[in-house]
């Protein structure tokens, strides 16, 4: 299995999909989201999953990764770019956003993709893909915890793909 991202380009996330993008929410968080296409499936392949985060915000969470971004049940092995906030064929979870130190931005609007901000320095984005051998049917705002509870025994086969975003 591989992912690939024509929004990462040499290792670099580009601009629009961070606080340089030019798609905000009512928030003023960064809402186009990463396209991406996943290729070489496993036979068998129902669904994908992903999960992207950014490890290197602990120190500034003091301890915890940032979710940019849950999504499960897709059923198609292409996301277009900024179709986290148009697609009906796939349910999203809630990200770091909706916690007191993203704000507490509504559940609602927490529900779709949460762009890149880093406060500090370069971030390390990664961008787990997962390929399922079933349908998980969570609901709308699920949580991390909840997505790897339901995917446990279904995995088979897992990519992750890596983007810097630069703190300018």
């Amino acid at each position: 299995m591989k992912v690939i991202s024509s929004g990462i380009k040499n290792g670099v996330i580009l601009d629009k999909f961070g606080d340089r993008g030019t798609q905000f929410n009512e928030n003023g968080i960064p809402s186009c989201s990463l396209p991406f296409q996943a290729e070489n499936l496993p036979e068998h392949t129902k669904s994908l999953a992903l999960v992207l985060e950014d490890k290197d915000a602990c120190p500034v969470t003091k301890g915890f990764a940032w979710i940019h971004w849950l999504a499960a049940d897709i059923t198609r092995w292409e996301l277009k770019e900024n179709e986290s906030k148009t697609a009906k064929d796939f349910v999203q979870g809630c990200n770091s956003w909706t916690s007191i130190q993203g704000g507490e931005q509504s559940k609602e609007l927490s529900c779709y993709y949460g762009g890149m901000t880093p406060p500090d320095k370069d971030h390390l984005y990664e961008l787990h893909v997962f390929a399922l051998d079933t349908i998980l049917g969570l609901q709308r705002g699920f949580y991390l915890n909840e997505l790897y509870h339901a995917m446990e025994g279904h995995i088979l086969d897992s990519f992750t793909l890596k983007g810097i975003y630069p703190k300018l």
